[in-house]
């Protein structure tokens, strides 16, 4: 891998960050619209979005070391633990926000519906982000990033109708 300056990292890594943040917020959307057709308390929804989030990071983790191990028939040494490590949990950037509005249901200041709500906006705007960050480096002229753009959000779109059936 070639050197970076500490300002850029590795496009291999900005893929790998891209990717983990997208698995992360379809996951933590799918429970959020999963808690809000479900209804329950505001603690229970935070503690299984917690749940569910940790759980993802360390099955997308332990994937890493699995094919990591599977394509160089070694362990991953200390500097690539610590590069899956900050990938996999650099995700939580991305499942910021209902965390804290779920914190505020649970405090009393929000309603749970209000925050499970708000917590679906800021998935999906987060989704939106993640598709921008993914385009913005595309060497394709501008209306050919809008086209890949639209269909990264189509296909988002199509996911979160998929999970919205699913849970009616």
């Amino acid at each position: 891998m070639a050197e970076t300056d500490s300002r850029a990292e590795p496009a291999e890594e900005r893929a790998a960050r891209l990717k983990e943040r997208v698995y992360l917020t379809f996951t933590a959307l799918a429970v959020v619209l999963a808690l809000r057709s479900h209804g329950g308390e505001a603690l229970e929804a935070a503690v299984l979005l917690l749940i569910t989030v940790t759980g993802t990071l360390l099955a997308v983790l332990v994937a890493d070391v699995v094919s990591h191990i599977a394509v160089h028939a070694a362990l991953p040494d200390r500097e690539r633990v610590g590069r899956m490590l900050r990938v996999s949990f650099g995700a939580l950037g991305a499942v910021t926000l209902p965390f804290v509005f779920l914190g505020l249901a649970v405090a009393g200041v929000w309603k749970i519906e209000g925050a499970l709500r708000a917590s679906t906006i800021a998935l999906v705007a987060g989704l939106a982000a993640i598709s921008y960050l993914a385009v913005r480096r595309v060497r394709l002229p501008g209306w050919q990033r809008l086209i890949v753009l639209g269909a990264e959000l189509v296909l988002g779109a199509a996911v979160v109708g998929l999970e919205l059936l699913a849970h009616g």
